[in-house]
Formats: C-alpha cells, sequence, structure tokens
C-alpha cells in the first residue's frame, strides 16, 4: 500500500513560502535536492509541493509530474501521494497532473531559469547529484519565450529547426545555437538557462559561447566543432509555429454533475458559459471543461467520500471517454480552497465572512452598513500596497484641468461646470500631483454614455496627443460614464453630478427636462457622485438618498435605510443640482406634489439591502501579443516585477479594472492598440466580464501607485540596472580564441565520447579579495573572468564581500546581482 510515510510528514515545511520536491524511487517519496530544482528525468515521476503566501493566508499547490517514459506503476503511485498530500494539508490544496510536453503555465513558472528534462531515470541509475563533472555531451532544445522548457534531443542536426533554441553541452562549453528564425526574447531566456547550468550545475568551471544561426560565418571555430560532433549538416528544417490556442476555445465551458452509482461513473451536463457559483452543490462533485484544453474537477465538502477520493481518476475516465490527448491538465479543486483561476471562470465569485480591502468585514445576509476605514492620502506612497486596493494614487487635492470634446477639438470646461458631467459629452481631465519634487499624471478619458461614436474616438485620439504633449508620461484611465473610480470622485469633493445626457457646450440648442431625479450614493468626500436616473417612483430606493429637482422646488428624500454621512453628503451635492431652499422629505411622509412630479406613486425597491457579499479578487498578469493578426493572453503565475519585459505589453487583471502596461521596447502596433487589446481581453474572458470595465494604460517608468501596489517589492530603478541580451553577450567574451578548449573537447587521447573520459578543466583559479576589489580590467590578475570576478573568491571572501553564501547569490534575480556586484567593487 502507497502511504504517505512519517519521515515525508515529518519533513514537511507546510509554513514557508516557497517550493519542495520528491521522486518517486521504489515507490516511496525521495526528496530531490534544491541545487537541482528545474532538472527532471522522462523516466521518472516527481511530486511538487508549492506554498504561497498573500497577506496572512497560506494556499497550496500540489503537482505531480509524469515523464514519457515512466512506468504506470510510478504514475499511479505519484496521483495516490498527491491525494494522500492533499488529505495531510485538509484539502486546502489545488492538485495539478502535469504530463511532459504539456506543463501549466503556473508548473513552468515555479523555475523561472528555466525546466530542463533528461534523458533516463531512476531505473537506469540516474541521480539527482549535486556535480561538477565536465564529462557530458547533450543536446537541449529550449522552448518557450516566457516559462523556458529545455528537452534532451538527439545528438543531430536533425534536431534541429530555423525557429527555435538550441544548447550544445560539451561539458567544458556549452554553445548556444540561435535559430535564424528566433527572437530576441527567446535568444536571452536560452542564454539564462546556458548561465544557470555552467554556475548551478558546474560551479563555474564552463564556458557558454554563442552563435546566431543567421551569422554563423562569424563563428568559423564554434561551426567546425559542431560540424564535428553532430556531422555533417545536410538541410536545416523550417521553424516549428508555437501552438496558439484561441480564446473563443479558453471561453467554452461546459460544466458537468458527476455521480458514482453502483461503481460506475455517470456525467450529466449541467451548465454552459456564463457559470454562475450556486450551480455548486456542497453535496456533490463536478467537473468543468475548458474547451478540452483543462479539466477542473470541483469535489464538495460534504460529497460521499469515494467520489472525493476517486476525483483525480474520474478525470481520466472523462479524457479517455472524451478523446482528449492523454497530456490534457487536470486540476482538482477543493470545495472552499479554490485557486483565483478557477473562481475567475465564474461570473462572480464570493466568499462568506472574508475581510477585504482594510478592514472592512463583510457577512453575508448582514445588514449592518459597511464600516467605512479612514482615508490617510500621506499613506499612499509609502504603503502602494494600500494604495492599490483602495485605487487611489493621492486624496484628489492635485491641480486638475478639463476638456470637453467639441467639433473633434478640446475645448477646456468653464469653471461653472466643474463636477457636472452630461451624458451626451466626452472629457478630459488631467490631473497633476507630486512624489518628492517630480510632478506625475493621470488622464482620465470620460465617455458619456450617448456621445457620439465620432466623439468617443476623438476623445481616445485627443488622449494620445496631450500624452505626447507630456512626454508620454501620463498614466491613461479610460472611465465609461457611471464607472467613475473613487479618485475622480475625490476631485470633486464630494461634488460630482453625472447627467444621463445633454450637454454643457455654450451653444446647446436641446431643451433642459423640468423634472430631474438624482440617486446619491457615498458618505464621504472621496465616495460621494449624484447619478440621474429616470423621474419615475419606480426608481427610488429606500437604502438611498434622492434629489427631485422640479421648476419650482428642489426636495431632498431621505430613504429609511440612509445613513446620516450620506445624508450630509447628499446636502453637499444637491447644492450644485439646484441653488433653491432644499425640501426635506422623509420616507412615508411625502407631499402629493412630490408624487405629481415623478408621474404617480408607484412600488419601488423597499427591501433592506442586504450587504453586498465580498468579491474576491485576485490580481492576475497577462503577456499580451497581437502578432499573429489575433488577440492572445498567457497568463504569468506568481508573477513580481522581473515579469515585465521591456519589449512587451502586460496586462494587469484587478477585476473592477484592468490596467495595460506598456514595455519602452513594445512594438508600435501593440502600443497603438491598447485599449482595443484590453476590451478584446474582457470581451473573451469565459466568465462574461462588464465590457465598461475601467482600463488605465500604464507606461514603464511611470506607475503610479495603484499599479506598483499589487506588486511585492515594486523597485523603481530596476530598468536601469538591467543588461540586455547584447550586454549579457558581450559578458561572454564570444570572440575569443577557442582552438585551445577545442582541442582539449576533441583530443583523441581523452576520447571525448567515452562514458568514462575524465574532462574536468579544475576550479577557476582563486585570488585574494584585495585583487579583485575595484580594479579596473587591466589590473586584474591573469587567468580572471572580468564578468565574473566574485567567482574567483574564496567562499569565504566571497560571503564576506558580498554578505552572502555563493549559493544565496545564485538564487538572486540577475539584476540584483550586478547591484550587489556594483555596491561591493566587483562589478
Amino acid at each position: 500500500m502507497t502511504k504517505l510515510s512519517a519521515q515525508v510528514k515529518g519533513s514537511l515545511n507546510i509554513t514557508s513560502p516557497g517550493i519542495q520536491i520528491w521522486r518517486i524511487e521504489a515507490m516511496q517519496m525521495v526528496p530531490v535536492p534544491p541545487s537541482t530544482f528545474g532538472s527532471f528525468f522522462d523516466g521518472d515521476c516527481y511530486i511538487l509541493l508549492a506554498i504561497h503566501k498573500t497577506g496572512s493566508k497560506l494556499s497550496y499547490d500540489i503537482h505531480y509530474w509524469i515523464g514519457q517514459a515512466s512506468s504506470q506503476d510510478e504514475q499511479g503511485a505519484a496521483a495516490i501521494y498527491t491525494t494522500q498530500m492533499d488529505d495531510f494539508l485538509k484539502g486546502l490544496a489545488v492538485q495539478h497532473r502535469e504530463v511532459q510536453g504539456n506543463e501549466s503555465e503556473a508548473f513552468r513558472g515555479y523555475f523561472k531559469q528555466g525546466l530542463v528534462i533528461r534523458k533516463g531515470g531512476v531505473a537506469s541509475g540516474m541521480n539527482h547529484v549535486e556535480t561538477n563533472s565536465s564529462n557530458v555531451q547533450r543536446l537541449l532544445h529550449v522552448k518557450g519565450k516566457r516559462n523556458v522548457v529545455a528537452g534532451e534531443v538527439e545528438m543531430s542536426w536533425k534536431s534541429f529547426n530555423c525557429g527555435d533554441v538550441f544548447l550544445l553541452d560539451l561539458g567544458k562549453l556549452i554553445i548556444q545555437w540561435n535559430g535564424p528564425e528566433s527572437n530576441r526574447m527567446e535568444r536571452l531566456r536560452g542564454m539564462v538557462l546556458a548561465k544557470e547550468i555552467r554556475d548551478q550545475e558546474r560551479g563555474g568551471r564552463t564556458y557558454v559561447a554563442v552563435v546566431d544561426g543567421e551569422k554563423e560565418k562569424e563563428s568559423p571555430q564554434l561551426m567546425e566543432l559542431m560540424h564535428q560532433v553532430l556531422g555533417k549538416r545536410r538541410e536545416l528544417k523550417a521553424a516549428v509555429p508555437d501552438t496558439v490556442v484561441e480564446p473563443a476555445l479558453k471561453a467554452a465551458l461546459k460544466l458537468y454533475h458527476v455521480s458514482d452509482s453502483e461503481g460506475k461513473l455517470v456525467v450529466r451536463e449541467v451548465a454552459t458559459r456564463p457559470l454562475t457559483q450556486d450551480l455548486l452543490n456542497h453535496e456533490d462533485c463536478y467537473i468543468l471543461d475548458q474547451g478540452g484544453l483543462k479539466i477542473y474537477v470541483w469535489k464538495g465538502k460534504k460529497a460521499n467520500a469515494e467520489e472525493r477520493k476517486g476525483a483525480m481518476s474520474q478525470a481520466l475516465n472523462f479524457i479517455k471517454a472524451k478523446q482528449y490527448p492523454p497530456s490534457t491538465q487536470i486540476e482538482v479543486q477543493n470545495d472552499g480552497a479554490e485557486s483565483a483561476v478557477f473562481q475567475q471562470l465564474f461570473q462572480k465569485w464570493t466568499v462568506p465572512n472574508r475581510t477585504s480591502g482594510l478592514g472592512k468585514t463583510h457577512t453575508v445576509g448582514s445588514i449592518a452598513k459597511v464600516e467605512q476605514v479612514k482615508f490617510d492620502a500621506a499613506s499612499m506612497h509609502v504603503q502602494p500596497q494600500v494604495s492599490a486596493q483602495q485605487k487611489m494614487v493621492d486624496d484628489g487635492s492635485g491641480e486638475v484641468q478639463v476638456w470637453r470634446i467639441e467639433n473633434l477639438e478640446l475645448a477646456p470646461v468653464d469653471s461653472k461646470w466643474l463636477g457636472h458631467f452630461f451624458g451626451g459629452d466626452c472629457y478630459l481631465l488631467l490631473y497633476t500631483y507630486l512624489i518628492g519634487e517630480k510632478k506625475q499624471y493621470l488622464l482620465y478619458i470620460w465617455q458619456g454614455s450617448q456621445a457620439s461614436q465620432d466623439e468617443i474616438t476623438a476623445s481616445a485620439y485627443q488622449a494620445v496627443i496631450l500624452d505626447q504633449q507630456y512626454n508620454n508620461e501620463p498614466v491613461q484611465i479610460r472611465v465609461p460614464m457611471g464607472k467613475e473610480p473613487p479618485h475622480l470622485m475625490a476631485i470633486f469633493k464630494g461634488h460630482m453630478v453625472v447627467y444621463q445626457g445633454g450637454t454643457s457646450r455654450a451653444n446647446n440648442q436641446e431643451p433642459v427636462p423640468s423634472t430631474r431625479l438624482f440617486q446619491v450614493r457615498g458618505t464621504s468626500a472621496n465616495t460621494t457622485k449624484a447619478f440621474e436616473v429616470l423621474p419615475r417612483a419606480t426608481s427610488l430606493n429606500s437604502n438611498d438618498v434622492f434629489i427631485l429637482k422640479t421648476q419650482s422646488c428642489c426636495y431632498l428624500w431621505y430613504g429609511k435605510g440612509c445613513s446620516g454621512d450620506e445624508r450630509e453628503m447628499a446636502k453637499m451635492v444637491a447644492d450644485n443640482i439646484s441653488r433653491t431652499e432644499k425640501q426635506v422629505v422623509v420616507e412615508g411622509q411625502e407631499p402629493a406634489n412630490f408624487w405629481m412630479a415623478l408621474g404617480g406613486k408607484a412600488p419601488y425597491a423597499s427591501s433592506k439591502r442586504l450587504q453586498e457579499e465580498n468579491m474576491v479578487i485576485t490580481p492576475r498578469l497577462f503577456e499580451c501579443s497581437n502578432q499573429t493578426g489575433r488577440f492572445l493572453a498567457t497568463e504569468i503565475p506568481d508573477f513580481n516585477q522581473d515579469d515585465l519585459e521591456e519589449d512587451d505589453v502586460f496586462l494587469l487583471d484587478v477585476w473592477d479594472q484592468v490596467f495595460f502596461w506598456i514595455g519602452e521596447h513594445a512594438n508600435e502596433d501593440e502600443k497603438k492598440a491598447a485599449a482595443t487589446t484590453v476590451q478584446e481581453y474582457l470581451k473573451t474572458h469565459p466568465s462574461g466580464r462588464d465590457p465598461d470595465t475601467p482600463i488605465i494604460v500604464v507606461k514603464q517608468g511611470h506607475e503610479p501607485s495603484i499599479f506598483t501596489g499589487w506588486f511585492l517589492a515594486w523597485d523603481p530603478f530596476k530598468w536601469s540596472n538591467t543588461k540586455s541580451y547584447e550586454d549579457m553577450k558581450a559578458e561572454l567574451g564570444n570572440s575569443r580564441d577557442w582552438s585551445k578548449l577545442i582541442t582539449e573537447i576533441t583530443s583523441p587521447k581523452l576520447d571525448m565520447f567515452d562514458a568514462n573520459s575524465n574532462l574536468s578543466s579544475g576550479p577557476l583559479p582563486i585570488f585574494p579579495l584585495e585583487q579583485l576589489v575595484n580594479r579596473p580590467v587591466e589590473e586584474l590578475p591573469e587567468g580572471v573572468d572580468p564578468s565574473r570576478k566574485e567567482a574567483h573568491l574564496s567562499v569565504e571572501d566571497f560571503t564576506k564581500a558580498l554578505g552572502m553564501t555563493p549559493d544565496a547569490f545564485s538564487a538572486l534575480p540577475r539584476w540584483k546581482q550586478q547591484n550587489l556586484k556594483k555596491a561591493n567593487g566587483l562589478f
């Protein structure tokens, strides 16, 4: 019987964020050394436990990975151990089945430097040994633009193609061959992986050289060596296009009810997109099929124990019945511990008794008012995560300029109309605020629901022109009418009024309605606006305050459920709507003229508004592309600032607003298509999203705190310290004379390709710290690699100079390593 041993339970770390990996050896779970994480054998099965921390909350993912040459017994053992580990974690984990060659983005994302899949396995004596052996000969095919997977392939030119990157690893020398059609990002990822093998597997005792496929003539020595090792090249295969998943397929959702009556799996279709959370019954199990791309199994907490235990096998049977590929990804979700990805396949996902934002506790069914947290503008930049949650860069007291689109041009709005937004118009609002001495800009683009298509287009066009006038620094925020963010309301300090139609233009010929009704929402100057509704009794609501303006009078109607704060804010905003004396009317004591103005008495919403259940919002980052002529969004799990690439555009989805981040070197077409790209994303979202969700365009180097607060430890200086592919290539010293090393590799005395050959070139020479610190290249001792001075230090000197061990240093992102080296005179 396969059982989670006491030893595994004892060594299991379930409180610290990070990953732990085990390999199945003789049907037992054996820990893999952390220094070899990211290296897998295709003849084995592995289990990976990932722990994530969000605030004070821990979440767990268990992945079991199946090598293509592993045995059925090993695969079965891995599946059983995964279920047992989930039981040990009391059903708080999400289980994932990963098949070699079709790993999920989440799985690849754990190995930022790349995933290497080697031939062999425990049965053939292959071990995860920490070794510096240079007795190696293999060819790795590097695939993927972001989280790369490098698989070991046949040592032959037949394995190559024009579009990918290949690493020919000859122990003492790794040759990176870049297909002539590979892009800069793929080449950069290949180089990061080659350096990772050099530094982690070989302890720095290997050289890395680069051959660009389109310039092979520039590397004659390296090409000669490649021909010697791989044989004569007759032809080169064409580039293999990356598999593209259509957004429509991702949005094709089907929910099935699963029952296991009399030992037979019975699956019944329940619903298709859009799905709602109430379709999931706690007493049952369900399968959610996402267009055959991924299968989710949801286990209700009160479901039959046998059905819960057999969740993974139910999914495998379902895949067989549907004739989906055996490598189809599977995720098992536990009731109450669902992943963000699963939750966002549903139109709305709420969790009872969950605190949201800054201390507001939401309880399902509670009628008590939401306690408002005092807004502290000064903390916004010190605590960007607070700024992001509150959607506020400051308290709105900065400088404001407002224009209206008139004859498709910008016309300044008269000061008497500031804070009045008419549904027949489009407005541009430029907000300027300071962080320290530096000016920062927000550019709001407000689009009325009755504005013409030409005016909406002109508002976007004029925003681009205004953006350019301010050196492309403003953050652009598209605001469809009715979706005004808190910060925009805060600018007008409780005096914001939104009209259903009309315009504030001087030459306006439209008649002004004699009777107007406004619903007021908000409890402070930062959250209040008055929104025009149909002047009918049916528009009233007992929970709110309404302003009814007629030709002879202005009424302030107080619903029974409104609070004192709401009444005070309504008095303030009413002065913007009418200068006349306000007549206060309490619900149930209305005069006859009040009802007459509304066309007569009629039923309206009078039940107490249940406090809104808290939407669980997990920010999600996507890399966007429209290079293939259609929109594609690839999710980046467990994202951080390092994932934002300067050559690309990214989408950060925080549900009630979407950020579009533009890298400095992004493709011009992708920059121009920002709003269209986000709208396409919202349109194709599986949960059926609101197409009017506000869109915020952010440019690299000008990120506001409402954006940076969603990232852990944002570094504003990161990009000024990052090395490009060209810089990294230059550091390798690619133009050196390789003849001596090539002779060593190909020397017949050594019989290079005998498995018992000893090719160790010995460690790098060690020098005293004082001979390396703050020394120009010409003063360095002979034999020192100037780009890797730290590799020539003893462990003691290394720790003393850089304040950490070599292992800890190599785990840092490259840009942090460079910063540390600069600060300590070793750059």
